[in-house]
Formats: structure tokens, C-alpha cells, sequence
């Protein structure tokens, strides 16, 4: 077995008294897209606030790239290629689409670099070309979707963490927003997904983990999972 490039080994996580995460344990290995499935409160963003070091784990381990990050600052991991479009998107509504997407690379001093990468991000994202000049805060909810996973991929990630990319938007933008995430995975981009919408998470996904209050409940090929009953009834309507 390859050695993954994101590992989670038995991470608890409190808030105060409450223990939001109990011994959950994940691993990502590299090209895969990985994702998280749960239902509201079953601990998913907590686990990617654990990863990217918004919060620090009780005990447990998160290794990114062989190397212990567990509690590491933010920004440091950015500089390592561990990169969040975080869920609400936070953008700057008062900056313009071209402006935030260049915040993305504040990590970065390759100017040539981030110029190619800014053509690329209006390239997956065509809607943000026609609208550059645009302050972040009068774009749709899903142009707002795209200027987040945009503005993130300007930090050239290895992992990119992507929380709830569907939420609140119709269900033709979703497809759109994930036929992009697929040429991103294709493009040699690692993702792990934290995603409500457990049909399309699986539709586009290697491998699932399901959370349900902090625990992970099952786990395996999202083809699989797809299939299982206990999924179906749980997550997928059906059963």
C-alpha cells in the first residue's frame, strides 16, 4: 500500500465538553478524490478545521506528506500545498473576481507562475473571465462557488480540502461545479470532500467515509457505498 498523502489516525476533537470528533481516522492517498458524507453536525467540517489547522486535536494524529501538521498554523500549510475553499466561500465582497483570485497566491513570488495560473483559473471557470473586473460581492452564489475553488487552486495545492461546494446552489451550477472538480482531480490535484449531497459526492469520488455524529460508520470504493443499503436509506433516499 502506497503511503497516503493526507492521513488521519484516531483524531478526537473537543469543544469545551463536547467531543465532536471520537478516534476518527482517514487516509488520502495521491490523485484520489476522497470524500465525507454525513449529515448536518455529524463532525465533517470539524474534521477538515482539524486538518487544516483551525483547530487542534485533543490527541491523534494528522500527517500531511509524511510529516505531523496536527495543530500546524494555516498559512504554513497553505506554503505546503494543504489548501481549503472553505464552506460559505469567503471571498472578498469588495474586491474584485481578478483581485481575490490573486490573494490565492499570497504565498507565492513567481510572477510568471501565478500569471499562467490565473489564465487557467478563468479557463475552468469561463464565467469568472466574463465578470474580472466584477466586485466578489455581487456574483451569484455559484460564480462565488467558483471564485473560492479558483482562488484556492492559486496557491498550486497538493491537496485541495473543499467543504461543501454544492451548498445552496441549483442543481445545474452543482454539475457544472463538479464536472470542474473532476478536471481539476484529472489535472493532478488530490481533493478531499466534505459534501451534504451524498449522491453527487459518490457519483465523483475514489472512496467515501460516512460520519455520523463524530464516528466514522462505514467506509470503502464510493461505487460500493453507492450500493450499500444502509447508505441508500440513510443518505440517498432510497430503501
Amino acid at each position: 500500500m502506497t503511503n497516503p498523502v493526507l492521513d488521519l489516525a484516531d483524531v478526537n476533537v473537543f469543544y469545551g465538553a463536547v467531543h465532536a470528533l471520537r478516534g476518527v481516522s482517514l487516509r488520502v492517498d495521491e490523485g484520489e478524490v476522497v470524500t465525507l458524507i454525513g449529515g448536518n453536525g455529524a463532525g465533517k467540517t470539524t474534521t477538515l478545521a482539524a486538518v487544516c489547522g483551525l483547530l487542534r486535536p485533543k490527541s491523534g494524529k494528522v500527517t500531511f506528506r509524511g510529516g505531523d501538521v496536527a495543530g500546524m498554523q494555516t498559512h504554513k500549510l497553505v506554503a505546503q500545498g494543504l489548501v481549503m475553499a472553505p464552506e460559505g466561500r469567503g471571498i472578498f465582497p469588495n474586491l474584485t473576481v481578478e483581485e481575490n483570485l490573486k490573494l490565492g497566491a499570497y504565498t507565492r513570488s513567481d510572477k510568471a507562475g501565478i500569471a499562467a495560473d490565473l489564465k487557467r483559473g478563468f479557463e475552468l471557470f469561463p464565467r469568472l473571465a466574463e465578470r474580472r473586473r466584477q466586485r466578489g460581492g455581487t456574483l451569484s452564489g455559484g460564480e462565488q462557488q467558483m471564485l473560492s475553488i479558483a482562488r484556492a487552486l492559486m496557491a498550486r495545492p497538493n491537496v485541495l480540502l473543499l467543504d461543501e461546494p454544492s451548498l445552496g446552489l441549483a442543481p445545474l451550477v452543482t454539475q457544472a461545479i463538479f464536472a470542474t472538480i473532476d478536471q481539476i482531480n484529472k489535472e493532478g490535484v488530490t481533493i478531499l470532500l466534505v459534501e451534504q449531497n451524498a449522491n453527487i459526492a459518490l457519483k465523483h469520488s475514489h472512496r467515501a467515509y460516512v460520519l455520523e455524529t463524530g464516528e466514522i460508520q462505514f467506509s470503502g470504493p464510493s461505487a460500493e457505498l453507492r450500493n450499500d443499503p444502509r447508505v441508500k436509506a440513510a443518505y440517498l433516499g432510497e430503501g
